[in-house]
């Protein structure tokens, strides 16, 4: 517990703490803020998955089908779970708030924080890529489509004139982004059984050992250009997002029987903060943009404790198991 506090979590702390204060002090605002992102979603993230998957063979990708499995259904059947709550709960919320609220609290933040917590706890290896392009599949090209069309939903309800656009248009759109071909393209060259050749790598890690440190740096820009209103929304997303996803993945990876390596990493990246892009997306539509942030705050500054804690109770489980 020591290391990961130590390796995984001080290390997040620090430099999101340095966007953070830069942010404050002015040296950099939101918008410099999205244009990291933008790097870190078009093109370190892309590549650190790209070169990790390539590296791995069809044997290795045959034996995390269940890590496919448990990551579909667990990730997306609590994206919707917290939608259903916050639209049938809330008498306020509109479908749209909903939406948001399941981008956010519903959505783990793979993209930004999974290799930057991930690599120092389990080790640079393909493994850990795997699962990082796994969650970061479910939630770009499934969740995130999915919330697009339900959010799109309740507006066209509210203004009727509004120009109707088809259902398919978020996935496409999802699935156009080098976050969410990347890996698939890699899969796929990984199932063909083509080698990647060697020589190739550098050009790719160069750009792709920024991905963790700019993303973390950019997360504390984003904290420090917004006001933090805690709610009882607010707090509900947090414990929807950082107690029942991991739990619930947790449980289907034991009743799936998964191999203990990958369930250890898949729960941890579970009980990642929620994902910076349903922020990105309810500011853009100013949908829900208070809570759904301030619910973002509270569940990064619970992760510091709620990570070595599930690392903890997952052994537990898995040695429980094993007896």
């Amino acid at each position: 517990m020591l290391h990961i506090i130590l390796y995984a979590i001080v290390p997040i702390l620090v430099v999101m703490l340095a966007g953070f204060i830069s942010g404050k002090k002015g040296i950099f605002d939101g918008q410099d803020a999205k244009k990291f992102n933008k790097v870190v979603l078009d093109y370190a993230l892309p590549a650190a998955l790209f070169v990790s998957i390539v590296q791995a063979d069809r044997e290795m990708l045959a034996r995390d089908i269940k890590l496919t499995l448990v990551s579909l259904i667990g990730i997306m059947g609590c994206f919707m779970l917290v939608y259903f709550i916050f639209r049938y709960c809330f008498k306020k919320n509109t479908g749209a708030d909903a939406a948001v609220s399941a981008l956010i609290s519903g959505s783990p933040t793979i993209g930004f924080l999974g290799f930057a917590v991930l690599e120092p706890i389990f080790g640079t290896t393909p493994a850990v890529a795997l699962v990082v392009a796994i969650v970061g599949i479910v939630v770009n090209a499934v969740g995130i489509p999915v919330g697009l069309s339900l959010m799109n939903a309740s507006l066209d309800d509210t203004n009727p004139k509004k120009t109707k656009e088809s259902a398919w248009k978020p996935v496409i759109h999802a699935l156009e982004q080098p976050v969410a071909w990347a890996p698939i393209l890699a899969v796929i060259l990984v199932l063909c059984g083509l080698k990647w050749p060697e020589w190739l790598s550098p050009s790719f890690d160069l750009i792709a050992k920024a991905n963790a440190s700019m993303a973390v740096f950019s997360a504390g820009i984003t904290l420090s250009a917004i006001k933090i209103t805690i709610n009882w929304q607010a707090v509900l997303g947090s414990i929807l997002k950082m107690i029942v996803m991991p739990a619930v993945v947790l449980i289907l990876g034991l009743v799936f029987k998964m191999d203990p390596f990958n369930l250890k990493m898949l729960v941890v990246a579970a009980a990642l903060p929620p994902a910076f892009s349903g922020i990105i997306i309810a500011d853009e539509y100013n949908v829900y943009t208070a809570t759904g942030t301030s619910s973002l705050t509270l569940s990064v500054i619970l992760f510091m404790g709620f990570c070595p804690l599930w690392i903890w109770i997952t052994d537990l489980c898995l040695h429980s198991a094993i007896a």
